[in-house]
């Protein structure tokens, strides 16, 4: 992304954990950097990912032990592979306990020294509450923190010495993960700075109830005497779902956030920018008004819409850490609120080319010709099913659409493209490279041409979500060829002419 609407650039989105790689799961690694080598071949100049926090339950990165943390799985380790894991997904329950095993061994290897010890000093603000979190976790079987002894539950102080004593190797364990973690990255946003890519994140707007940052400051957060949400997050019905979605996760405390001056906030905010050049902003629409559900809820369709913080916390934010490079992720229902506080910043949006043909609220401000510049335009999401997917859809067990509107998008996009249907991501690729928007983004899926099965997320479905993985063979010279050609015949790279 850049803060530039005269440069057009364009990037992949990607997600580390789909990379190749022996270890059943990608990693930070060579193929990491294999992969920087493709996207310059391809003129492709920004690569955007997930978040990286350590995921738990469902394997999503949207919920994450720690807004703060890096996930260990992501660490590349040396170590035999074992050829029995899948090489075009993630199986998760064979990878953790594997990739487990051999950090373990990596840390009973490992001595530490000035460095790690400096490492640790900087990230004091949020590593000893998440080591000694993951430790007691650890400890009590992996159940969430409110299912743990009160007094720990609470954060007692006798309760907290006696744990850090009784856990020592244990906290020594997931500092030292996250020391690797934090070298391999940076070795990374390096070697893309080399190249000439930006490495943009994702900065989920909540964070998981069960997490280190709940746990560590239940003040900012809306939960009951027990520690458990009083309401949680969500989402009304939408396109992906007709009784919304139901994400779980604990509501701000905005009044008791404010208060502070946003230290949180900015502290999170800081942290993002330090890894990434970039990043983008998940439900920005949040932060003007988001949806809360009652915390006893079992669908999203009881929620209601509360004000959020609005400027107020983004004047926090620019003060203590100047110009920000966000991109808001204004997908959904935009209000005229929304639109204002976007604008109001200065912060590009987000516009789905899948969106444009269909009925959804959005599709006419996403059709090419209705384009503006300060719209990051992505042919589908890790919410959306791949470009291939989603053509050869017929509407059959959707939620959201009938194979009569199917029938009709089809038809439209057929027209408006000019396209008889075939090689449809290409022709969404090329659609997309030649718009107005300063930014494209691509995933990886539709780059490669896969189907449904490549899908990343499924909005709702309990699991099967976040395994995908592409294979190097995949990656055929005429598809970087392609992807060149379209990067430079659209001027889509700083240099292009």
């Amino acid at each position: 992304m850049t803060d530039v609407p005269n440069i057009r650039t364009a990037g992949v989105l990607l997600h580390p954990t789909s990379l190749p790689g022996s270890h059943g799961i990608g990693d930070l690694g060579a193929n990491a950097l294999r992969f920087l080598d493709v996207m310059a071949d391809a003129g492709l100049t920004i690569w955007q990912m997930l978040p990286l926090g350590p995921t738990g339950y469902g394997d999503s990165p949207y919920q994450a032990f720690s807004a703060f943390a890096g996930n260990p799985l992501l660490v590349s380790v040396p170590g035999v592979g074992g050829g029995a894991f899948p090489v075009d997904r993630v199986d998760f329950e064979h990878v953790i306990p594997h990739k487990r095993a051999l950090l373990e061994t990596a840390f009973k290897a490992w001595t530490p020294d000035a460095a790690f010890a400096a490492f640790v000093h900087a990230q004091r603000a949020w590593l000893p509450d998440f080591a000694l979190f993951m430790a007691i976790k650890q400890a009590h079987g992996g159940v969430s923190w409110t299912e743990w002894p009160a007094e720990i539950a609470r954060r007692e102080p006798a309760a907290m010495e006696a744990w850090r004593t009784k856990l020592t190797g244990a906290i020594d364990r997931v500092q030292f993960e996250q020391w690797i973690f934090a070298q391999q990255f940076a070795r990374l946003r390096a070697e893309a700075k080399a190249r000439g890519i930006q490495l943009m994140g994702d900065l989920p707007i909540y964070v998981a109830h069960d997490s280190a940052d709940v746990w560590a400051n239940p003040g900012l957060f809306l939960l009951d005497r027990n520690g458990r949400p009083r309401v949680q997050a969500g989402v009304p019905p939408d396109y992906f779902s007709a009784t919304g979605q139901l994400w779980g996760n604990p509501i701000y405390h905005w009044d008791e956030i404010a208060k502070t001056g946003y230290a949180w906030w900015i502290a999170r905010m800081r942290a993002a920018l330090a890894q990434f050049d970039s990043v983008r902003l998940d439900h920005f629409r949040g932060f003007e008004a988001f949806w809360e559900v009652p915390g006893d809820a079992t669908t999203a369709a009881s929620g209601r819409w509360v004000p959020g913080p609005g400027r107020p916390l983004f004047d926090a934010l620019t003060k203590a850490l100047g110009p920000l490079p966000i991109l808001a992720e204004d997908l959904g229902l935009i209000t005229p609120g929304v639109k204002a506080l976007r604008e109001g910043l200065g912060l590009p949006g987000m516009a789905i080319l899948q969106f444009a043909f269909g009925n959804d609220d959005q599709a006419g401000d996403f059709t090419p010709h209705n384009l503006t510049r300060d719209r990051v335009l992505y042919t589908g999401t890790h919410d959306n099913d791949t470009t291939v997917g989603w053509w050869q859809s017929t509407g059959a067990g959707d939620s959201t659409r009938t194979s009569e509107s199917v029938a009709k998008e089809k038809a439209y996009a057929m027209r408006y493209l000019d396209t008889d249907g075939r090689e449809m991501h290409w022709t969404m690729i090329r659609a997309a490279m030649a718009t107005v928007s300063s930014t494209v983004l691509v995933p990886m899926q539709d780059i490669l041409g896969l189907g449904s099965e490549a899908r990343m997320n499924l909005p709702g479905r309990p699991g099967g979500n976040w395994q995908f993985r592409f294979r190097w063979d995949q990656v055929t010279p005429d598809i970087t060829r392609r992807l060149r050609s379209l990067v430079d015949t659209y001027a889509r790279r700083p240099d292009a002419t």
